[in-house]
This record gives C-alpha cells, structure tokens and sequence, in this order.
C-alpha cells in the first residue's frame, strides 16, 4: 500500500532521495497516532495486552518499523527514522499544547 512514508523509503532506496532529505521530512510532516487510549493501570494493560493488535494505520510510523521489518532499512537507517519521526510528533503534540 502506498503512503507518503513508504514512497520515502522507496525514494531513499532507489537512490533518489538521501537518508537525511527523509528524516528531515519526517521532522515536518503530521504523523497519525496509532494509540487512542493512554493505558494507568496494570488492569488497564493486561487489558490492552488481551486484544488483537489494531492494523497498521497508513502513513503512521508503522510504516517505517514494516519496512525495517522486511530488511529495507538498517538498524541504524531505522534509528535515524525513528528519531526524526520522535522530534516532529514532538513537535506536533508541542504546537497543539500551545493552541489550547
């Protein structure tokens, strides 16, 4: 399935694009949150923990831990992504604290 994260990817594995072009995108760009509920308590998590795994959101960061999962991306290419993605949802969660 094609999003923009994987369409990054491709870009920085054909050549395209390089690994630091992408982490700066993912800097910038809004990342969809795949938790809806922040779990308290220990009943909470093994709640949680009980469920089938909701599937993977296009477009999210579970783009990025698949295409690691298939051999795309190296541990340290996924690090460099991942620290990216932190600093702009960061961001992101920053600048809607600040609009409220």
């Amino acid at each position: 399935m094609s999003s923009e994260v994987n369409d990054l990817i491709a870009a920085f594995r054909n050549g395209v694009t390089t690994l630091e072009e992408v982490a700066q995108r993912f800097r910038e760009r809004s990342w969809p949150r795949t938790r809806t509920h922040e779990q308290q308590t220990y009943l909470e998590h093994a709640a949680v923990a009980q469920q089938d795994p909701e599937p993977d959101i296009p477009g999210s960061f579970d783009d990025v831990v698949a295409a690691y999962d298939r051999g795309e991306l190296s541990h340290a290419q996924y690090r460099t992504l991942a620290e990216a993605a932190a600093e702009g949802m960061h961001r992101e969660d920053m600048r809607k604290e600040a609009e409220q």
